[in-house]
């Protein structure tokens, strides 16, 4: 079956957007192909900077006939509908259509057959909708100055479109449409310096491989290739290592067609800039590759360039080009840290006063005052030193404010652990500069050391406290503050370091805390209350009063509101729970990337109080393998029938069966004994429950199994006589109850 060529051949395109239009090309001709009756057997796109590629095999030469039975009005229906179905299926008369029978009369049917085309031609029809529709992030319009530009909005001026389709064996033929003057051809060209010529090409194959011949390498991937191992091969002959990165080798191999690898060379004294800013420099600013040097570990005065041209003198003049903006941009570098140096980290933390974090949650100032006592709160939760935790939570945001960081915002952090330990900090408040950050990502690594966990937690959590206190929450798609990726962060950071906290009681106190800070900083300054619904309740009792400023504030401050705004309470409760509920659905999604059912989480959750997270996922893996077991499953479809046949009943009483069942009335040994297992299970699981033993609370619970199977295949639940129905759905009552010492069962799914 024939091939399609497709190249669109433009100015250079962003290395950014390259991959993206790449798959954008191959998604939407692959679409509209099948879309119409084209079913191909493969596709793949490719990307240089000059242009973007395709190549689809196996399509058919033509579209499949069509048949299709169309249904049309009511035999002696209205004349505008039947004149409405003749036109619409594009019949002369009734009597080309069918007649059908079926239970509401007779109808009349159309027959309509639509030979298929050509598939040259349907492409030709859809090619250029695609072109003039492209989802190019960012576009442009072009033309002649003497003429009225044109009308295509494309990434750069497109240049030439080459799209041949053909048999293997055969002389392909050119797809013919032309998009606003460019029209289709076999031509394309080479390297833009090394074979500027135009080529002629036909099929696929003859096309990358004179584009190889051209001095342009037409798949990504292999131009990364050779860049990585030229780079690794250069730095090696040298005596050094590649530092790699895989970004950067992304960029750089969509700024180039012909990958050269060279070496450049920067002055010894620069290495006395931390390392990260010495790699940040040269990748942002020449996107460059550094290396070190194997003995030490640390990097060397050396850096790696790729160059899109094999220059002839070797590559010297474009070496030492590079080596200039170099040095100019690592003297600049030097410049900032040495000064950031003079200053002390503490020195500039008064500037936050003037930087407002959130318009309704204060400065930053005010923010790393809560982190402080967050920080200070959480410390001895977390086995850390009170004290250096916080100092680490005073010191933390510090290098917001440095020059380095300015100029290179991705080593915050970092910047504020190389100033602390230079000013002479705690090792561990230094460390905690950096780590309060992380992680930033599920690939990003979880703090351990307990100083800069207590300040990542502190940090975090008063992001996601502040934010629920004024009800700024994700909605959707939405999360301009990054709350999820918070809440995820502190669910990492709490299960990798075995990490133990009663949420409900905290986080209430916590937002109560906050809401106190907002109120009192704007109360002491003479603002006004923040117009969200807390702020709300607050306002409504201190009008006209006058509070203590003293130390005695908050607890004059929460005796007021309980007394004379008892609503007030119930908001921060209804924002608890509401940030409770979220890191449920946060935790859910961590556990179903480390492939655990989530209904599992659901049903652990279900049964009330459970604020531990860390015993949740311990709960949740032993009730995930023990339904992997006969037992577990067996159990589970004895509780959902149990659980089924309750709510039936209920329902028609309308009322529950709550209560011990009397003993008395048991006249089935199956009863009995089900009533025994009960009360022995119940006793067992919650006692491992309360021992925090789960894998024994479930073993406790595989012992029902017997029994209830026993019950369901021996015993008729809704007895004649009303008070042994009543008794026996107590019963069945009871093993819900006894299950709920796990889990809630009926929140599992089958």
């Amino acid at each position: 079956m024939p091939d399609l060529l497709l190249e669109l051949f433009s100015e250079e395109i962003p290395a950014r957007m390259q991959a993206k239009a790449a798959d954008d090309l191959r998604r939407m001709v692959t679409d509209k192909l099948v879309a119409e009756g084209l079913v191909y057997e493969g596709a793949k796109a490719f990307a240089t900077p000059r242009r973007i590629a395709l190549t689809v095999h196996g399509i058919p030469v033509r579209q499949p006939d069509l048949k299709e039975e169309r249904r049309g009005p009511r035999v002696g229906g209205p004349e505008p509908a039947i004149q409405g179905f003749l036109k619409a299926t594009g019949l002369s008369s009734l009597s080309e259509a069918k007649i059908q029978s079926d239970k509401k009369g007779d109808f009349y049917i159309a027959l309509i057959e639509k030979p298929g085309r050509a598939a040259i031609d349907v492409i030709a029809e859809i090619l250029p909708v695609i072109i003039r529709t492209f989802p190019w992030p960012k576009s442009m319009r072009w033309g002649a100055r003497s003429a009225k530009p044109g009308s295509l909005n494309w990434v750069r001026p497109l240049h030439a479109i080459t799209a041949t389709f053909g048999l293997e064996t055969e002389e392909p033929d050119v797809v013919n449409f032309s998009v606003d003057g460019i029209e289709t051809g076999q031509t394309t060209y080479g390297h833009r310096f090394l074979a500027p010529a135009a080529i002629n090409v036909r099929r696929f194959e003859d096309y990358e491989a004179k584009l190889l011949d051209a001095k342009v390498v037409l798949d990504p991937e292999r131009r990364k290739d050779s860049i990585l191992t030229d780079a690794k091969q250069l730095a090696f002959a040298q005596g050094f290592e590649l530092v790699e990165d895989q970004n950067l080798l992304d960029e750089v191999a969509g700024l180039v067609e012909w990958p050269v690898v060279l070496m450049g060379s920067f002055d010894q004294e620069f290495l006395s800039i931390p390392a990260e800013v010495i790699r940040a420099t040269i990748r942002n600013n020449q996107k460059c590759f550094v290396v070190s040097d194997p003995k030490t570990g640390k990097l060397a005065n050396k850096f790696i360039l790729v160059a899109n041209i094999e220059a002839t003198d070797g590559g010297k003049a474009i070496v030492a080009g590079n080596e200039r903006v170099i040095r100019a941009r690592l003297s600049d570098a030097k410049f900032f840290y040495e000064t950031d140096l003079k200053t002390k980290l503490e020195d500039r933390l008064p500037k936050f006063e003037q930087i407002v974090f959130h318009e309704k949650l204060g400065t930053q100032a005010e923010r790393i005052k809560r982190i402080e006592r967050l920080a200070a709160e959480i410390a001895p939760l977390v086995g850390a030193d009170v004290a250096k935790a916080k100092r680490a939570a005073h010191l933390a945001k510090a290098d917001l404010l440095t020059e380095v960081v300015g100029e290179f915002p991705e080593v915050q952090g970092l910047m504020g652990k190389y100033y602390a330990l230079a000013q002479g900090e705690d090792a561990s408040v230094a460390a905690a500069c950096e780590e309060h950050y992380k992680p930033q990502g599920p690939a990003d690594r979880v703090p351990t050391d307990p100083v800069s966990v207590a300040v990542a937690l502190a940090d975090k959590i008063d992001t996601l406290v502040g934010f629920w206190a004024i009800d700024e929450k994700p909605t959707g798609s939405k999360d301009p503050y990054a709350l999820r990726r918070a809440a995820l962060g502190v669910i990492r950071i709490l299960l990798e370091n075995e990490i133990r906290f009663d949420w409900s009681e905290r986080l209430l106190s916590w937002i109560g805390e906050l809401v106190r800070d907002i109120y009192q900083s704007l109360y002491s300054s003479g603002g006004t209350i923040p117009g969200a619904a807390i702020g709300q309740l607050v306002s409504e009792w201190t009008k006209g009063s006058e509070l203590s400023r003293g130390e005695t504030f908050f607890s004059e401050w929460t005796r007021k509101l309980a007394v004379e705004n008892p609503a007030f309470f119930p908001a921060l409760v209804e924002r608890a729970q509401s940030l409770l509920s979220f890191f449920a659905d946060r935790l859910k999604v961590q556990l179903r990337e480390q492939g655990a059912r989530h209904d599992l989480v659901d049903a652990v959750f279900a049964l009330g109080g459970q604020d531990d997270l860390l015993m949740i996922v311990r709960r949740v893996e032993a009730l995930g393998k023990f339904l992997d077991s006969d037992d577990g499953k067996n159990l589970l479809a004895g509780t959902k029938r149990a659980s089924n046949i309750l709510a039936i009943e209920e329902k028609k009483d309308k009322r529950t069966f709550d209560g011990a069942p009397d003993a008395a009335l048991y006249s089935l040994a199956e009863e009995k004994a089900l009533a025994k297992a009960i009360g022995e299970v119940k006793a067992e699981a919650s006692a491992a429950v309360a021992k925090e033993d789960f894998t024994g609370a479930m073993s406790a619970m595989a012992k029902l199994r017997p029994p209830v199977d026993a019950f369901f295949d021996k015993v008729r639940v809704n007895d004649e006589d009303a008070k042994v129905r009543e008794n026996r759905l107590k019963l069945l009552n009871e093993i819900r109850s006894a299950t709920r010492a796990v889990a809630d069962f009926s929140k599992i799914q089958d």
